[in-house]
């Protein structure tokens, strides 16, 4: 099985456990710490991530055109786009959808997922994969992963921050690859110089170089 897989069913795993944390049910209708979100919508966006690889999976091999990873994040339309833009609206209902049926039967459903996963992603060739939300083109297996393994990694963060827990951890090749995507992405957004000054030079450092 290739890295970004075992990184993926990785941080899969960890997110589960994130759902299973008493703290999530307990703040379930609570605001978390994205804008707009309830806990309860951020538990299933984070869960999404998971149950969209088996969609995926699942879905015939896409006609659709093949993009490098880079380009399907310039290509995006949530990048950049503002808290009450109609696709980051769609997001947060649809993690709430998600979530419907509340946090232990989430965290169940996830669970079940990434076992079927495990059963699955060894064997799969580093086929096409197309998710239609967003938009008409398809990418790698293994791109869709690392997407999704930020995914994972960013908004199980979010969702421990939000209940007051640890942040999960990642085994260091997954936080290599999540980071690695994140750098590439500051550095198409605010320029190379000032990823450099970020990492390396406190005293003239940007305010920001967030990737999003």
């Amino acid at each position: 099985m290739s890295g970004i897989k075992d990184d993926f069913l990785s941080a899969a795993r960890a997110a589960v456990g994130l759902l299973r944390e008493p703290a999530v049910a307990g703040a379930w209708k609570e605001p978390s710490a994205l804008p707009e979100f309830a806990v309860s919508g951020l538990a299933g966006h984070l869960a999404y991530q998971i149950f969209v690889v088996r969609q995926v999976l699942a879905g015939p091999v896409p006609s659709e055109e093949t993009i490098p990873l880079l380009e399907h994040y310039k290509r995006a339309r949530w990048v950049g786009a503002s808290v009450d833009d109609e696709f980051n609206v769609g997001i947060r209902l649809g993690g709430e959808e998600v979530a419907a049926e509340g946090a232990a039967a989430l965290a169940d459903r996830a669970a079940s997922a990434v076992e079927e996963l495990a059963d699955v992603l060894p064997g799969t060739a580093d086929r096409t994969v197309r998710m239609p939300i967003w938009g008409p083109w398809s990418l790698t297996l293994d791109d869709l992963l690392v997407t999704r393994l930020m995914e994972l990694a960013v908004h199980s963060d979010d969702l421990a921050v939000s209940v007051g827990v640890p942040t999960p951890e990642l085994p260091e090749s997954a936080v290599e690859t999540v980071v690695g995507l994140l750098s590439r992405l500051a550095v198409r957004r605010h320029g190379a110089t000032a990823v450099l000054r970020a990492l390396s030079r406190a005293e003239r450092a940007p305010a920001t170089i967030a990737a999003f």
